[in-house]
């Protein structure tokens, strides 16, 4: 436990801090700044994969027993930072600036673009098509040539991940984790969110990662998913890629305004594909081959 006010370490029976004198709220949250705080990742320019291994999980908040069974993937081990996003594409859309701090006012076409764009610097091949086009940088997010994205699931490009993918690895993949927030049931521990993010993203990495050493897969921002909003299947499922059509697309993790239910790994929302917000940003993953890696 640490004081609200200068940040020294507490024993649980203080009352008043040793170091500055402030009376302690018990029930209070030392908020720590950009400043005193070190992420656990090196910054690069692209971004750094984790294997998630092949497996089933119950998907949802446990009102219905919802069997998810999905083939191997990787998923970036942080959501793309502005170094990342800027390397890539040459701008940085973000509101709240900061190199190693995630990208966000990204919307879901720009999402896309990104992964289509990656995957061709690094000669693999791209994942989304339209028709017969791969360069989508053009198109205007209101056009509706988007309504016609087709994603190449076995493609060894990369992508945005399936609400079920996000879900699953969230929640540790074969390790099963039963935390409400990825990696601890204490969301300090794990996500940036409405009552310690002192009204701002951070660098990623600065919290603790879950069991598979993913990072601010809850809180800081929400994450573009590549599927529809919908109403989830009560059926097994195996490797759900979501509604064939629909007018928003899902957000997964919450961010540094949300509360604390809004960064469970089980809570859903929504957006247009054309919305923005220095809430909202994205994290890519890549289908695997099943025993390669």
């Amino acid at each position: 436990m640490n004081c609200k006010k200068c940040g020294g370490s507490l024993e649980q029976n203080f009352k008043f801090c040793p170091f500055c004198g402030s009376q302690v709220v018990l029930e209070s949250v030392y908020v720590p700044t950009s400043e005193n705080v070190q992420s656990k990742v090196q910054p690069t320019n692209v971004p750094n994969m984790v294997c998630v291994r092949s497996g089933s999980f119950n998907m949802g908040d446990n009102e219905f027993n919802r069997k998810i069974s999905l083939l191997s993937f990787a998923l970036s081990e942080t959501p793309i930072t502005q170094r990342q996003f800027e390397y890539v594409m040459g701008k940085n859309p973000s509101k709240l600036v900061g190199s190693d701090n995630p990208v966000e006012s990204v919307n879901w076409c720009e999402a896309i673009i990104f992964c289509n764009t990656l995957s061709m610097m690094q000669n693999l091949v791209p994942c989304y098509t339209i028709g017969n086009m791969t360069n989508f940088t053009a198109i205007d997010a209101s056009s509706p040539l988007w309504k016609r994205v087709n994603c190449n699931f076995v493609g060894n490009g990369y992508r945005l991940p399936t609400e079920a993918e996000w879900e699953y690895a969230a929640r540790g993949g074969l390790n099963h984790d039963t935390f409400q927030y990825a990696g601890s049931n204490n969301i300090a521990q794990v996500a940036w969110y409405g009552e310690n993010s002192g009204v701002s993203s951070h660098p990623v990495g600065t919290k603790a990662p879950n069991s598979l050493g993913l990072y601010d897969m809850c809180g800081n921002v929400s994450e573009w998913c590549w599927d529809y909003m919908g109403e989830l299947s009560i059926q097994p499922q195996t490797n759900p890629h979501g509604p064939q059509i629909g007018t928003m697309h899902v957000k997964r993790g919450g961010g540094w305004l949300d509360d604390a239910e809004q960064c469970s790994v089980y809570f859903r929302s929504g957006s247009a594909p054309t919305g923005k917000s220095s809430v909202l940003g994205f994290r890519v993953a890549r289908s695997l081959i099943e025993n390669v890696m």
